[in-house]
């Protein structure tokens, strides 16, 4: 074999001059040439010794050569950690990984000085989020170079994967010494200079004939947006890009023989996509400012509604947001501006009843493969034509993760001690935030004043739905919830829960009803930063919305005054641009400023 196979049976054989390869369950064959071929199939070589922790067998071994003459000093080596070596001077070199997934791969970061350590701890940093190992050393060339030289070979005989970055400014001997004195990568990171004006990059880029270090000038890239803290406006982005630059680059040559990195850099580079896509929405929702004032100030907004007579309906019910007309087999539901808390209208949000109308019935037709749905057309931004059907009296509620604040939230629940919710045991140590092992199922009644939690139990026992249609709509909804993750995080978002509700039709057909993954409905996060945020104990970041309602907290009882003062201008604008922007995250699509507006003529106009 031209490459060199070492094929173990028994004591092994050996053919050629190359790496060790186990044969069955035969352990693998770790051997060091020391002279050239000395006659057909013979070699002769050295024992080597490892430290019984990597797996490897002290002693003597000895293999067969090619016609069967024997080659001396081979060593017997557990399965998964064969490594080829080759003698090149006194340095024991790693020539090649046949199992790098068994040994954690390492960074020796080598810097010139002291001074240089800040930079160096970002790129150990970076490197640990790729489940690299980083070793930070200190050795001159220019002072100290015996000892760098005695540094470098500790290493070339670790047999762990590596990649050597050099970290070394003026004139960058380290990088190329490092280079001459092992065949493993190594990035040359030449840190920022006074003395420069910037990074020497001279000495860097014009190395001798045959010394080829890569260069990378960005060790560990954190980018930073500015945010308008007075209004937590979700503009504040800061991701320590755990990679960028020589970490990175590392990571990607680790990665060729460790699917473990490989996976680490494509999480980094996914988020990354994710990163600027919420970047470009919040660009183009906040061009769209002026649309959204322009329709404040000209008052084109719903609030009340008085369509009867238009929809020929014989009732009409309003809820929170939605008026409902009954128009006999079929029903109108027109979404309205209203933002409403403390059981009262606080202001008309401009567009905010398009972008509930719109998600929805994006997700709707999104949805179809799963379960029917009630929705028959859409006539208008803010109408939507519905099949006419008998709701179940419970909420489905699905949960990615234990969050919320309210009494009837997971996590106030279980922050209070309680470990059975709906049903549900939940283990010990959870903390806030936290993602669940899976998702979960946790209903609520329909009551007038504030839902309750239940357990499917106790809804079949209550008579609320039997079995089989619980069951049902219980699938449903967690195959929804599972679908709406994965298109949410397609486009940078975390469906953190929601709700469904179900109804039958007049046929007997359970069918999706009233909204599905709108911003009122569900909660999201922004995916880019959410691990870190996470780990650093931060509140995930997120699209808020609940700025409004703490400004009429802040300047006037909303229980008790008859009155509520007027919404500000530019908080009532800057809500509208967030349902935009939530809309253009959730669908990937344009939202449309210059649609039909919200007037009782163009609807009926529309549906005529």
């Amino acid at each position: 074999c031209p490459q060199g196979i070492v094929d173990t049976k028994g004591r092994g054989g050996f053919v050629g001059d190359g790496c060790g390869r186990g044969g069955g369950d035969s352990p693998f064959v770790l051997f060091l040439l020391e002279k050239e071929r000395t006659g057909v199939g013979r070699f002769v070589g050295r024992e080597i010794a490892r430290k019984s922790m990597l797996g490897f067998v002290t002693g003597t071994g000895i293999a067969s050569g090619k016609n069967g003459a024997p080659a001396l000093g081979c060593q017997a080596v557990k399965p998964n950690f064969g490594v080829g070596v080759r003698r090149t001077s006194r340095s024991l070199v790693t020539m090649n990984a046949a199992s790098s997934e068994g040994l954690k791969p390492v960074c020796p970061i080598l810097m010139g000085s002291a001074s240089d350590m800040d930079r160096c701890k970002k790129i150990a940093e970076a490197l640990e989020a790729f489940g690299i190992d980083a070793d930070l050393r200190i050795a001159s060339a220019h002072k100290v170079p015996a000892r760098l030289l005695q540094v470098i070979e500790a290493y070339n005989e670790d047999p762990r994967p590596k990649v050597f970055i050099g970290v070394a400014g003026r004139s960058n001997a380290l990088s190329g010494v490092l280079d001459c004195a092992t065949t493993a990568p190594v990035i040359s990171c030449p840190p920022y200079s006074d003395a420069f004006g910037g990074t020497d990059l001279y000495s860097s880029i014009r190395m001798p004939g045959g010394v080829a270090p890569a260069l990378v000038l960005d060790p560990a890239v954190s980018r930073t947006s500015e945010t308008e803290a007075n209004r937590n406006v979700m503009t504040k982005t800061k991701i320590v890009s755990c990679g960028q630059g020589a970490a990175l680059m590392a990571a990607k040559i680790l990665g060729i023989n460790n699917s473990k990195v490989r996976d680490a850099v494509a999480d980094l580079q996914r988020r990354n996509r994710e990163r600027l896509f919420v970047d470009d929405v919040l660009s183009t929702s906040t061009s769209l400012t002026p649309e959204i004032r322009a329709r404040h100030q000209a008052k084109e907004v719903i609030t009340e509604t008085d369509l009867t007579n238009t929809f020929g309906a014989s009732e009409k019910r309003s809820g929170k947001v939605r008026d409902q007309y009954d128009a006999g087999d079929k029903i109108y539901l027109v979404t309205t501006d209203r933002q409403s808390a403390f059981d009262r209208v606080l202001a008309a949000i401009p567009f905010k009843g398009q972008v509930l109308n719109l998600s929805s019935a994006w997700w709707f037709k999104k949805t179809e493969h799963i379960i029917p749905n009630h929705v028959l057309s859409v006539p208008h931004p803010y109408v939507t034509v519905a099949k006419k059907c008998s709701p179940f009296p419970v909420e489905f509620v699905v949960r990615g993760y234990i969050t919320g604040s309210t009494s009837t939230s997971l996590w106030t629940n279980y922050n209070n001690g309680v470990r059975n919710y709906c049903g549900i045991n939940f283990p010990e140590g959870l903390i806030k935030n936290q993602k669940l092992d899976e998702n979960v199922l946790t209903p609520t009644t329909k009551e007038e004043f504030g839902d309750k939690p239940i357990s499917p139990a106790e809804i079949i026992s209550s008579r609320l739905m039997t079995q089989q249609d619980f069951d049902a709509c219980a699938k449903a909804s967690m195959e929804l919830f599972a679908y709406g993750q994965e298109v949410a995080r397609e486009n940078g978002l975390i469906l953190v829960d929601t709700k469904y509700e179900f109804g039958k039709d007049a046929d007997g057909v359970i069918r999706l009803i009233d909204e599905i993954h709108t911003p009122d409905s569900s909660r999201f996060w922004i995916a880019p930063t959410f691990d870190e945020r996470f780990k650093k104990g931060e509140s995930p970041e997120n699209v808020d919305k609940e700025f409004l309602r703490l400004w009429f907290r802040d300047n006037c009882d909303p229980y008790k005054d008859a009155t509520l003062p007027e919404a500000p201008e530019d908080l009532v604008v800057e809500l509208g641009r967030r349902y935009i922007m939530l809309y253009q995250l959730i669908t990937g699509e344009a939202f449309d400023t210059n649609a039909t507006p919200p007037s009782p003529e163009a609807i009926a106009e529309a549906i005529a």
